[in-house]
């Protein structure tokens, strides 16, 4: 929808009497742009509008993230749309700044609005709470009569749903609106020359889709030893556009990411049952039976070396993992499915936690700062799952987690370990795989820029 931009000042006390209000309503149809007015730390704006159109809102910076304001979720209710009592075509929307403290009954005080309506609005089943929680900065949007009485007021939840409140002929109704959202899909590259998240957001992607490709790669690719400057990817991605405006992220469709000479490919795919895996362009998963590494680290403090000297021991003990230094309190995950047969305090190693991954496979944990909430012996846990967090118990100098995978008993170095891919897309699968894989291995493959792919409702 298109937007006026404001061009003159007026004072806010026009709202208050029904006579001033008339003749701001005939200042503000002759303006060519509308007209804001000012008054304390919040402002309303009025845009012009043509004859045959409905109410317009002037330019507003709306908020682009859902509330956090502990509110449940509202669903959009079913039905016909709530008509303002009063309203008309010539009516004009306004929009006020909610100030830093101010309530719902400050809010209408400072533009003269009667107390009653207030409390109404407040007192409505299941939204009052809603609409009574305001929060600094936030736009509402307002709908009066001449005689400067609230008509209809509107309250963006998200990005997505609004809230309405309409004045009836037994007093005010409210619902919960939601635009229509449709899918678009884009296709984003970059080169890296720091680190991912910078090559990331300069090829204009959002947090979320780069923490989705890492995810994508983890199997394959170490995000903190194996980049190097030139390494680059590309993504085919889905936006969330609600009216022409972004209002969140969709799913990676696919990603390419070259690293060290080596190019690494993924498409989405989602099986007959409804799950969802990414698969190499020939129908091999992504999915390994082990994570590279167990938790975001910020460097190797200790690699797997059989002859080092301990630091707090000093002399030479074999070291038969590998020292990650992280932020104490960083989460650790099961570096596969498996089994837990130890949780507990182990001499120098601390907090300790071996999973059994079954066959001839086990991993070990140590230096936790703490357990995962309800991790317990003998529970089963997937890859990925939480089942503590980084700290320094036992004989450490810093916080960091000390990982140590084993086969048939016997150390390996984790980082050296390679495995098979898990499985293969097979039969019916597999064709209807490579029919969806076709053309989003050509968008990856396209000359470079960032375009928009298709558009989907």
């Amino acid at each position: 929808m298109a937007m006026s931009t404001p061009r003159r000042n007026l004072q806010l006390d026009a709202l208050r009497t029904a006579s001033f209000g008339r003749k701001l309503r005939a200042l503000i149809y002759s303006l060519p742009l509308g007209a804001v007015l000012l008054a304390g730390g919040g402002y309303l704006a009025n845009a012009n509008h043509g004859a045959d159109e409905g109410p317009r809102l002037a330019t507003l910076e709306l908020p682009t993230q859902p509330p956090d304001d502990g509110q449940p979720y509202i669903a959009p209710p079913t039905g016909a749309s709530i008509a303002p009592l009063g309203a008309s075509p010539a009516d004009a929307w306004s929009a006020v700044v909610v100030e830093p403290g101010e309530t719902l009954s400050r809010l209408f005080s400072r533009l003269g609005l009667p107390r009653e309506d207030w409390l109404a609005l407040s007192n409505l089943p299941k939204y009052g709470k809603t609409i009574s929680s305001l929060r600094a900065g936030e736009h509402l949007e307002l709908l009066l009569d001449e005689a400067g009485r609230l008509i209809s007021l509107r309250r963006e939840l998200d990005p997505i749903h609004t809230l309405q409140v309409s004045k009836t002929a037994t007093g005010f109704a409210a619902q919960v609106d939601a635009a229509e959202v449709h899918r678009e899909q884009r296709v984003a590259r970059g080169t890296i020359d720091s680190s991912l998240y910078a090559a990331a957001s300069r090829a204009g992607l959002a947090d979320q889709t780069t923490m989705e490709i890492a995810k994508i790669f983890k199997w394959d690719i170490d995000f903190a030893l194996d980049l190097r400057s030139g390494d680059h990817f590309s993504v085919v991605y889905e936006q969330m556009l609600a009216e022409d405006r972004q209002v969140g992220t969709g799913d990676v469709l696919a990603a390419s990411f070259t690293t060290g000479g080596r190019t690494h490919q993924a498409i989405r795919f989602t099986h007959d049952d409804g799950s969802v895996a990414y698969y190499t362009p020939d129908g091999k998963a992504l999915r390994k039976a082990f994570l590279r590494t167990p938790v975001e680290f910020t460097r190797i403090s200790s690699p797997f070396n059989l002859r080092r000297r301990h630091p707090v021991l000093n002399k030479i003990r074999a070291h038969k993992g590998v020292d990650y230094a992280a932020p104490h309190g960083a989460p650790v995950s099961a570096a596969g499915d498996g089994k837990v047969v130890f949780r507990g305090r182990k001499g120098g190693y601390g907090n300790v936690v071996i999973i059994d991954h079954g066959s001839q496979y086990s991993t070990l944990y140590a230096h936790l700062s703490r357990f995962a909430s309800g991790l317990k012996l003998g529970q089963r846990v997937k890859q990925g799952e939480l089942i503590g967090a980084v700290g320094s118990t036992g004989l450490a100098t810093g916080p960091h987690l000390h990982y140590e995978f084993r086969v048939n008993g016997e150390h390996r170095d984790p980082l050296k370990i390679t495995f098979s891919i898990a499985e293969r897309l097979r039969g019916k699968e597999k064709t209807r795989f490579d029919r969806q894989a076709a053309p989003l291995i050509a968008q990856l493959d396209a000359p470079n820029g960032v375009q928009v792919a298709a558009r989907q409702p």
